[in-house]
Protein backbone atom coordinates (compact mmCIF):
# COMPACT_ATOMS: atom_id res chain seq x y z
CA UNK A 1 0.00 0.00 0.00
CA UNK A 2 1.58 3.65 -1.05
CA UNK A 3 1.36 5.95 1.87
CA UNK A 4 0.37 9.32 1.17
CA UNK A 5 1.94 12.43 3.13
CA UNK A 6 0.70 15.74 2.54
CA UNK A 7 3.24 19.22 3.57
CA UNK A 8 0.78 21.55 5.08
CA UNK A 9 3.27 23.54 6.83
CA UNK A 10 2.54 27.05 7.29
CA UNK A 11 -0.19 25.28 9.52
CA UNK A 12 -3.40 25.70 7.66
CA UNK A 13 -6.87 23.88 9.28
CA UNK A 14 -8.56 23.82 5.40
CA UNK A 15 -5.60 21.69 4.45
CA UNK A 16 -5.55 19.48 7.01
CA UNK A 17 -9.35 18.36 6.69
CA UNK A 18 -8.71 18.16 3.14
CA UNK A 19 -5.91 15.85 3.51
CA UNK A 20 -7.49 13.81 6.33
CA UNK A 21 -10.83 13.24 4.21
CA UNK A 22 -9.17 12.23 1.42
CA UNK A 23 -6.83 9.53 3.15
CA UNK A 24 -3.54 10.51 3.76
CA UNK A 25 -1.48 8.15 6.11
CA UNK A 26 0.67 11.23 7.29
CA UNK A 27 1.00 14.87 7.61
CA UNK A 28 4.22 17.19 8.29
CA UNK A 29 3.72 20.30 9.82
CA UNK A 30 5.14 22.30 12.17
CA UNK A 31 2.96 21.17 16.05
CA UNK A 32 1.39 18.02 16.42
CA UNK A 33 -2.02 19.44 18.58
CA UNK A 34 -3.78 20.72 15.79
CA UNK A 35 -3.96 18.20 13.42
CA UNK A 36 -4.66 15.80 16.55
CA UNK A 37 -7.40 17.48 17.47
CA UNK A 38 -8.83 16.67 14.18
CA UNK A 39 -8.27 13.37 13.98
CA UNK A 40 -6.23 10.18 14.42
CA UNK A 41 -3.28 10.57 12.17
CA UNK A 42 0.83 10.09 11.99
CA UNK A 43 2.26 13.62 12.34
CA UNK A 44 5.62 14.71 11.35
CA UNK A 45 6.87 17.58 13.17
CA UNK A 46 9.43 18.38 15.68
CA UNK A 47 6.83 16.72 18.82
CA UNK A 48 5.00 14.44 16.53
CA UNK A 49 4.84 10.71 16.07
CA UNK A 50 7.90 11.05 13.56
CA UNK A 51 10.56 13.94 14.50
CA UNK A 52 11.78 15.96 11.41
CA UNK A 53 15.41 15.67 10.99
CA UNK A 54 15.63 12.64 13.02
CA UNK A 55 13.13 10.04 11.97
CA UNK A 56 12.60 11.85 8.75
CA UNK A 57 15.06 13.29 6.79
CA UNK A 58 15.10 15.58 3.48
CA UNK A 59 17.47 15.28 0.86
CA UNK A 60 17.98 17.26 -2.60
CA UNK A 61 19.31 15.43 -5.19
CA UNK A 62 21.00 17.11 -7.71
CA UNK A 63 22.74 15.49 -10.48
CA UNK A 64 24.59 12.92 -8.84
CA UNK A 65 24.71 14.90 -6.00
CA UNK A 66 22.50 13.80 -2.95
CA UNK A 67 22.27 9.97 -4.06
CA UNK A 68 24.64 8.70 -1.50
CA UNK A 69 23.12 10.79 1.16
CA UNK A 70 19.62 9.74 0.22
CA UNK A 71 20.78 5.79 0.32
CA UNK A 72 22.51 6.21 3.56
CA UNK A 73 19.68 8.24 5.65
CA UNK A 74 17.48 5.56 4.20
CA UNK A 75 19.16 2.53 6.33
CA UNK A 76 17.72 4.69 9.61
CA UNK A 77 14.45 6.26 8.40
CA UNK A 78 12.09 8.00 6.31
CA UNK A 79 13.86 10.05 3.58
CA UNK A 80 11.77 12.95 1.56
CA UNK A 81 13.36 13.12 -2.00
CA UNK A 82 13.76 16.62 -3.96
CA UNK A 83 14.96 15.53 -7.65
CA UNK A 84 13.97 18.82 -9.11
CA UNK A 85 13.87 18.64 -13.09
CA UNK A 86 16.52 15.34 -13.19
CA UNK A 87 13.67 12.94 -11.68
CA UNK A 88 13.60 9.37 -13.07
CA UNK A 89 17.01 8.27 -12.69
CA UNK A 90 17.73 9.13 -8.96
CA UNK A 91 14.13 7.83 -7.80
CA UNK A 92 15.07 4.73 -10.11
CA UNK A 93 18.10 3.73 -8.29
CA UNK A 94 16.89 4.73 -4.55
CA UNK A 95 13.77 2.27 -5.07
CA UNK A 96 16.41 -0.72 -5.73
CA UNK A 97 18.12 -0.14 -2.47
CA UNK A 98 15.51 1.20 -0.25
CA UNK A 99 11.61 0.51 0.93
CA UNK A 100 12.23 4.04 2.82
CA UNK A 101 11.93 6.59 0.06
CA UNK A 102 8.92 9.39 -0.13
CA UNK A 103 9.15 11.21 -3.23
CA UNK A 104 8.45 14.81 -2.89
CA UNK A 105 5.60 15.63 -5.42
CA UNK A 106 4.02 18.92 -6.49
CA UNK A 107 1.30 17.74 -9.44
CA UNK A 108 -0.77 14.69 -10.13
CA UNK A 109 1.83 13.91 -12.91
CA UNK A 110 4.42 14.23 -10.71
CA UNK A 111 3.03 11.28 -8.29
CA UNK A 112 1.90 9.16 -10.95
CA UNK A 113 5.93 9.15 -12.02
CA UNK A 114 7.04 8.31 -8.84
CA UNK A 115 4.33 5.83 -7.77
CA UNK A 116 5.22 3.69 -10.79
CA UNK A 117 8.78 4.17 -11.18
CA UNK A 118 10.31 0.89 -11.72
CA UNK A 119 6.95 -0.63 -11.77
CA UNK A 120 7.68 -1.15 -7.87
CA UNK A 121 7.01 2.67 -7.28
CA UNK A 122 8.35 4.51 -3.99
CA UNK A 123 7.04 3.71 -0.23
CA UNK A 124 4.86 6.78 -0.87
CA UNK A 125 4.88 10.45 -2.02
CA UNK A 126 4.78 13.40 0.68
CA UNK A 127 2.75 16.58 -1.52
CA UNK A 128 4.11 19.95 -0.93
CA UNK A 129 2.31 23.40 -1.84
CA UNK A 130 -1.18 21.56 -1.73
CA UNK A 131 -4.05 23.34 -2.09
CA UNK A 132 -7.61 21.30 -1.18
CA UNK A 133 -8.15 20.13 -4.38
CA UNK A 134 -5.01 18.91 -5.48
CA UNK A 135 -4.78 17.20 -2.33
CA UNK A 136 -8.50 15.53 -3.22
CA UNK A 137 -7.37 14.69 -6.81
CA UNK A 138 -4.00 13.08 -5.83
CA UNK A 139 -5.09 11.34 -2.90
CA UNK A 140 -7.68 9.61 -5.38
CA UNK A 141 -4.94 8.67 -7.59
CA UNK A 142 -3.18 7.48 -4.51
CA UNK A 143 -5.99 4.82 -3.31
CA UNK A 144 -7.72 3.90 -6.91
CA UNK A 145 -4.43 1.77 -7.65
CA UNK A 146 -1.37 0.16 -7.24
CA UNK A 147 -0.74 -0.46 -10.46
CA UNK A 148 -0.96 -3.60 -12.44
CA UNK A 149 -0.33 -7.68 -12.98
CA UNK A 150 0.33 -10.13 -15.52
CA UNK A 151 -2.80 -11.87 -15.59
CA UNK A 152 -2.75 -15.61 -17.55
CA UNK A 153 -5.88 -17.40 -18.87
CA UNK A 154 -5.34 -21.07 -17.00
CA UNK A 155 -6.97 -24.34 -18.61
CA UNK A 156 -9.06 -26.06 -16.18
CA UNK A 157 -7.93 -29.75 -16.10
CA UNK A 158 -9.90 -31.37 -13.01
CA UNK A 159 -13.19 -30.42 -10.62
CA UNK A 160 -13.87 -32.66 -7.83
CA UNK A 161 -15.88 -32.36 -4.41
CA UNK A 162 -13.37 -33.10 -1.19
CA UNK A 163 -15.88 -33.03 1.69
CA UNK A 164 -16.30 -30.96 4.59
CA UNK A 165 -13.73 -28.42 5.89
CA UNK A 166 -13.08 -24.41 6.88
CA UNK A 167 -13.37 -21.61 4.08
CA UNK A 168 -13.12 -18.05 4.61
CA UNK A 169 -14.90 -14.88 3.36
CA UNK A 170 -13.25 -12.21 3.37
CA UNK A 171 -15.31 -8.92 3.69
CA UNK A 172 -13.63 -5.96 2.15
CA UNK A 173 -14.11 -2.01 2.80
CA UNK A 174 -14.45 -1.62 -0.77
CA UNK A 175 -17.59 -1.86 -3.29
CA UNK A 176 -16.30 -4.69 -6.06
CA UNK A 177 -17.26 -4.78 -9.52
CA UNK A 178 -17.89 -8.14 -12.22
CA UNK A 179 -14.84 -9.20 -12.80
CA UNK A 180 -12.82 -8.41 -9.92
CA UNK A 181 -11.73 -10.29 -6.68
CA UNK A 182 -8.44 -11.44 -5.29
CA UNK A 183 -6.10 -13.71 -6.35
CA UNK A 184 -5.85 -17.23 -4.32
CA UNK A 185 -4.64 -20.36 -4.55
CA UNK A 186 -2.96 -23.98 -2.12
CA UNK A 187 0.35 -22.72 -3.69
CA UNK A 188 2.47 -19.49 -3.73
CA UNK A 189 3.90 -20.49 -7.04
CA UNK A 190 0.05 -19.83 -8.90
CA UNK A 191 -2.96 -17.97 -7.78
CA UNK A 192 -6.87 -18.52 -9.50
CA UNK A 193 -8.34 -14.74 -9.38
CA UNK A 194 -12.09 -15.51 -7.50
CA UNK A 195 -14.67 -13.38 -8.03
CA UNK A 196 -16.19 -11.18 -5.58
CA UNK A 197 -19.97 -11.72 -4.55
CA UNK A 198 -21.25 -9.20 -7.12
CA UNK A 199 -24.14 -11.12 -9.09
CA UNK A 200 -28.19 -11.59 -8.03
CA UNK A 201 -28.78 -15.53 -7.96
CA UNK A 202 -31.96 -17.05 -6.37
CA UNK A 203 -30.44 -17.73 -3.11
CA UNK A 204 -28.96 -14.48 -1.51
CA UNK A 205 -28.62 -10.57 -2.29
CA UNK A 206 -25.20 -9.85 -4.08
CA UNK A 207 -23.10 -8.76 -1.52
CA UNK A 208 -20.23 -6.39 -3.51
CA UNK A 209 -17.89 -6.00 -0.77
CA UNK A 210 -17.15 -9.80 -0.02
CA UNK A 211 -15.25 -12.73 -1.26
CA UNK A 212 -15.77 -15.83 -1.10
CA UNK A 213 -12.11 -16.55 -0.85
CA UNK A 214 -11.32 -20.41 -0.45
CA UNK A 215 -9.98 -22.80 2.16
CA UNK A 216 -8.29 -21.51 5.72
CA UNK A 217 -4.72 -22.81 3.96
CA UNK A 218 -4.62 -20.83 0.94
CA UNK A 219 -2.42 -17.67 -0.30
CA UNK A 220 -3.94 -14.71 -1.17
CA UNK A 221 -1.95 -11.76 -2.80
CA UNK A 222 -1.39 -8.79 -0.46
CA UNK A 223 0.24 -5.11 -1.14
CA UNK A 224 4.35 -5.45 -1.42
CA UNK A 225 3.94 -8.37 -3.43
CA UNK A 226 3.45 -10.80 -0.35
CA UNK A 227 1.45 -13.45 0.41
CA UNK A 228 -1.03 -14.09 3.94
CA UNK A 229 -2.95 -17.59 4.31
CA UNK A 230 -6.66 -16.50 4.38
CA UNK A 231 -6.69 -17.93 7.82
CA UNK A 232 -4.25 -15.23 8.92
CA UNK A 233 -6.30 -12.07 7.96
CA UNK A 234 -8.17 -10.22 10.36
CA UNK A 235 -10.18 -6.68 10.55
CA UNK A 236 -7.73 -4.02 9.37
CA UNK A 237 -5.65 -5.63 7.04
CA UNK A 238 -5.58 -5.30 3.29
CA UNK A 239 -5.26 -7.63 0.29
CA UNK A 240 -5.36 -6.15 -3.51
CA UNK A 241 -8.43 -6.60 -5.17
CA UNK A 242 -7.16 -7.31 -8.98
CA UNK A 243 -9.57 -6.50 -12.13
CA UNK A 244 -10.01 -8.87 -15.03
CA UNK A 245 -7.74 -6.95 -16.70
CA UNK A 246 -5.17 -6.55 -14.02
CA UNK A 247 -5.45 -3.24 -12.20
CA UNK A 248 -4.53 -3.66 -8.77
CA UNK A 249 -6.02 -1.23 -6.21
CA UNK A 250 -6.21 -1.73 -2.17
CA UNK A 251 -8.91 -2.82 0.23
CA UNK A 252 -9.01 -3.13 3.22
CA UNK A 253 -10.49 -5.86 5.44
CA UNK A 254 -13.75 -5.56 7.72
CA UNK A 255 -14.52 -8.76 8.47
CA UNK A 256 -13.38 -12.26 7.87
CA UNK A 257 -15.66 -14.83 8.60
CA UNK A 258 -14.38 -18.78 8.71
CA UNK A 259 -17.40 -21.47 8.87
CA UNK A 260 -17.71 -25.20 7.88
CA UNK A 261 -18.78 -26.03 4.48
CA UNK A 262 -18.29 -28.59 1.72
CA UNK A 263 -15.23 -27.80 -0.42
CA UNK A 264 -14.36 -29.06 -3.94
CA UNK A 265 -10.61 -28.33 -5.47
CA UNK A 266 -10.20 -26.62 -8.95
CA UNK A 267 -6.84 -27.59 -10.80
CA UNK A 268 -5.84 -25.75 -13.40
CA UNK A 269 -2.79 -25.42 -15.76
CA UNK A 270 -1.18 -22.33 -17.70
CA UNK A 271 2.02 -22.82 -19.91
CA UNK A 272 3.28 -26.09 -17.97
CA UNK A 273 2.75 -23.94 -14.65
CA UNK A 274 -0.42 -26.13 -12.25
CA UNK A 275 -2.33 -23.86 -10.16
CA UNK A 276 -5.12 -25.68 -7.65
CA UNK A 277 -7.89 -23.98 -5.53
CA UNK A 278 -9.90 -25.04 -2.68
CA UNK A 279 -13.21 -23.31 -3.04
CA UNK A 280 -16.77 -23.87 -0.88
CA UNK A 281 -18.52 -26.35 -3.22
CA UNK A 282 -21.92 -23.35 -3.74
CA UNK A 283 -23.29 -21.60 -6.60
CA UNK A 284 -22.60 -18.14 -5.24
CA UNK A 285 -18.65 -18.95 -5.77
CA UNK A 286 -17.14 -18.23 -9.06
CA UNK A 287 -13.54 -17.63 -10.70
CA UNK A 288 -13.37 -15.12 -13.57
CA UNK A 289 -12.94 -16.40 -16.72
CA UNK A 290 -10.23 -15.66 -19.69
CA UNK A 291 -13.43 -13.26 -20.75
CA UNK A 292 -13.59 -11.72 -17.62
CA UNK A 293 -17.50 -13.31 -17.28
CA UNK A 294 -17.35 -15.14 -13.86
CA UNK A 295 -17.66 -19.01 -14.17
CA UNK A 296 -20.00 -20.48 -11.45
CA UNK A 297 -17.50 -23.37 -9.79
CA UNK A 298 -20.29 -25.76 -9.46
CA UNK A 299 -20.96 -25.07 -13.50
CA UNK A 300 -17.14 -24.94 -13.86
CA UNK A 301 -15.64 -27.64 -16.21
CA UNK A 302 -12.41 -29.30 -17.50
CA UNK A 303 -11.57 -27.08 -20.81
CA UNK A 304 -12.83 -24.25 -19.16
CA UNK A 305 -10.18 -20.88 -19.16
CA UNK A 306 -9.92 -19.06 -16.20
CA UNK A 307 -7.99 -16.80 -15.35
CA UNK A 308 -4.94 -16.48 -12.71
CA UNK A 309 -1.42 -15.09 -11.80
CA UNK A 310 2.05 -17.00 -11.75
CA UNK A 311 4.83 -15.96 -9.12
CA UNK A 312 7.81 -17.31 -7.88
CA UNK A 313 7.34 -20.11 -5.58
CA UNK A 314 9.13 -20.36 -2.23
CA UNK A 315 7.96 -17.83 0.78
CA UNK A 316 8.81 -16.65 3.96
CA UNK A 317 6.47 -14.71 6.08
CA UNK A 318 4.63 -14.51 2.45
CA UNK A 319 7.67 -12.38 0.98
CA UNK A 320 9.31 -14.52 -2.23
CA UNK A 321 12.34 -15.75 -1.57
CA UNK A 322 15.13 -17.82 -3.82
CA UNK A 323 15.02 -21.35 -2.61
CA UNK A 324 14.54 -25.22 -3.82
CA UNK A 325 10.96 -25.74 -3.25
CA UNK A 326 8.47 -28.27 -4.05
CA UNK A 327 4.86 -27.04 -3.82
CA UNK A 328 1.81 -29.71 -4.72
Amino acid sequence: MKEFWVDIRPWKKELATAAIESGADVIVTEAAAPVKALGRMTVVSDDGDLIWGTDVVEVTITGTEGMEEAEAMARKGYVVVETGDWRVIPLENLVAVSDRIIAAVRSEEEADLALTVLEKGVRGILLKEPTPALIRKVGTRVRAGTGRTDLVPFTVTAVRPIGMGDRVCVDTCSMLTEGEGILVGNTSSALLLVQAETLENPYVSPRPFRVNAGAVHAYTLVPGEKTAYLSDLSAGDHVLAVTHDGILRDAGVGRVKIEQRPLLLVEAEADGVKASLVLQNAETVRLVGADGIPISVVALTPGDRVLGRVLQAGRHFGIAVKESIIEK
